[in-house]
């Protein structure tokens, strides 16, 4: 059964983190970070390679743009948002990782990390140092595979959001963000019809394209057609075959 999301950090136990440490088959989260259908002994030498960081407090970075790429991280309870600074100094939030969900993968190519990735609130991560995890994928061919169907979908939801931000009008961009969101809520065996939104409206303006004063007017305006009810940053989905439709999808 699905239980209703209240937030991302609880997901996770954090007294599991060091000095403990759990291994990855005992991770709520496992099968969404690692291929199904793995055996015993070749998840033990992956959970051998796998660092289990202590939490990042909100609004610390993982990384910053410029650092040298070491290591991929899989989000393990809480959630972080990345960003990019503009020619004229401004943060551009580029993404937000919620449970489960693999943030670094874009500093293969380069060998430096070309973006910022801070804490939205309490988080914890795996770190999975990556020429580690080139020399395991040689010995596990599945794990190659699954890395790829990872920067598969990320490729896809880049795609989407290019999209979105370039065809679709200021109410159909907040509920398409509020659907994905409840996609991957409920991935994660959660409500996706209930969940906090860890991120704060100003950055789902800048993330969507949007003013600040606009997501709020847009929240306000699902409120009052019944399609959501807002609490803070405690939101009910009440209507989300409508949202979906508003949405496009």
């Amino acid at each position: 059964m699905n239980k209703p999301v209240s937030d991302c950090s609880h997901i996770v136990d954090r007294g599991a983190f060091p000095p403990g440490k759990v291994a990855c088959q005992d991770c709520s989260l496992f099968q969404l970070c690692l291929p199904v259908g793995i055996d015993q002994g070749d998840l033990a030498e992956v959970d051998r390679i796998i660092e289990r960081r202590r939490p990042i407090q909100r609004a610390d970075p993982l990384f910053t743009t410029g650092d040298k790429f070491r290591s991929i991280f899989a989000v393990r309870s809480g959630s972080l948002k990345t960003s990019v600074l503009t020619e004229d100094g401004r943060e551009q939030v580029t993404g937000f990782f919620l449970p489960g969900e693999i943030v670094g993968l874009d500093a293969i190519a380069t060998a430096v990390h070309t973006c910022t990735a801070r804490a939205l609130e309490t988080t914890s991560v795996c770190e999975i140092p990556y020429d580690e995890l080139e020399a395991v994928g040689a010995r596990i061919p599945s794990l190659p595979r699954q890395l790829l169907r990872i920067m598969s979908r990320e490729m896809h939801h880049d795609q989407l959001l290019l999209l979105l931000l370039g065809k679709r009008s200021a109410d159909e961009r907040l509920a398409a963000f509020l659907v994905s969101l409840s996609q991957r809520f409920g991935l994660r065996g959660y409500s996706p019809n209930e969940f906090n939104l860890s991120m704060s409206r100003n950055d789902i303006g800048n993330y969507l394209g949007l003013a600040v004063e606009t997501v709020s007017r847009l929240f306000s305006r699902l409120q009052e057609d019944g399609i959501l009810a807002v609490h803070s940053r405690h939101v009910q989905l009440r209507d989300l075959v409508r949202l979906q439709t508003l949405a496009g999808i």
